[in-house]
C-alpha cells in the first residue's frame, strides 16, 4: 500500500469509523432491536472489513475484503431508506447518511481499481 503502514491511516477507514459512530448515535434510543442491530452491524462491517483486508497484506485478499465492505455500504444505504420510510430518522438524516455511505462506496471502488491494476 505504498507509504501507508496502518489501516488507521486510510481515509476510507476513518470515514467509515465516523459513519459507524453516527449510525450508533442515530439509533441509540431505537426500540426496534432487530432493525437497530442490523443497521449497526452493517455499518461496523464496513470499517472492520477495510481493516481486516488491509491487515492481510496481500492485494488480492484486500480486494476481497473491500468488496465485502462495499456491499455493506450498499446495505447501509438501503437500511436508511427503510429508516426514513418508517420514520425512525428524519429525511435529512437519512439523506446525509446515504451520501456519506455513497462517498465511502466510491472511495472503496477507486481503491479496488488501484489494487487490481497494481497486480
Amino acid at each position: 500500500m505504498g507509504t501507508i503502514s496502518n489501516f488507521e491511516e486510510l481515509e476510507i477507514w476513518q470515514k467509515s469509523r465516523l459513519l459507524a459512530r453516527n449510525v450508533y448515535t442515530d439509533f441509540k434510543d431505537n426500540q426496534d432491536f432487530g432493525f437497530r442491530n442490523q443497521i449497526q452491524r452493517c455499518s461496523v462491517s464496513v470499517m472492520n472489513n477495510i481493516a481486516e483486508g488491509f491487515c492481510r497484506k496481500g492485494n488480492k485478499e484486500f480486494h476481497y475484503f473491500l468488496n465485502i465492505a462495499k456491499a455493506s455500504c450498499g446495505e447501509l444505504k438501503s437500511m436508511y431508506y427503510l429508516a426514513e420510510d418508517i420514520k425512525f430518522v428524519s429525511n435529512d438524516v437519512a439523506e446525509t447518511r446515504r451520501r456519506e455511505a455513497m462517498a465511502i462506496l466510491k472511495s472503496i471502488t477507486k481503491l479496488m481499481c488501484y489494487l487490481r491494476n497494481k497486480g
